[in-house]
């Protein structure tokens, strides 16, 4: 799990960046780039969000790393109505898989494995219409490779990134961008 300030339980930091783009093209080719740099170890990959927001303001989030509660709910009704069913019969089964189900639920608003809700909410808030956002949740970054990448997306706006100056500014002349006008998220001061 991961705490305010971006680290893991293994205190293994993690870099929490947001990117911009004007289509959903875009966004999804930044995210293919994303799941390259993984495969090329020059990353490790805990989560992407993408963040679709239209000219109204509606966003559609896709998330690819947080459990949802119904598919957290079935799974749950599934194996304990098997192990009811192996204790108690027909009537263990319904017992079982009811309170999987809630379990499942539960565990679904409890355990966030990737970016946080707060953080979701933070950038749908944060970036602006007829935009798609990409927020990766990552570690073990080797920064000269993003900044490689981040060199084929001009035009793009870098939204958050907790990252050092050094790397910010890195970041910002890559993507052609000005740097972020609010670097303060959810939990930081």
């Amino acid at each position: 799990m991961t705490d305010a300030a971006g680290t893991t339980e293994s205190d293994t930091p993690q870099t929490l960046v947001g990117v911009s783009f004007d289509d959903v093209f875009r966004a999804r080719e930044f995210m293919t780039v994303a799941s390259r740099l993984k495969s090329k170890n020059e990353l490790v990959l805990h989560d992407v969000v993408l963040i679709v927001k239209d000219a109204e303001g509606k966003t559609v989030v896709t998330e690819t790393v947080d459990p949802q509660a119904k598919t957290s709910a079935l799974s749950g009704a599934v194996w304990a109505g098997l192990f009811g069913l192996l204790l108690g019969g027909p009537v263990g089964w319904v017992a079982g898989a009811a309170v999987g189900a809630g379990a499942g639920i539960a565990a679904a608003k409890v355990i966030d494995l990737g970016v946080s809700d707060e953080w979701v909410e933070w950038f749908r808030a944060a970036v602006g219409p007829e935009t798609a956002t990409v927020v990766l949740l990552v570690s073990d970054l080797r920064t000269q490779a993003l900044v490689d990448e981040a060199k084929r997306f001009p035009g793009s706006h870098l939204v958050y990134a907790n990252v050092d100056e050094g790397l910010l500014e890195r970041l910002v002349e890559a993507f052609g961008d000005q740097p972020p006008d609010a670097q303060t998220g959810p939990n930081d001061s």
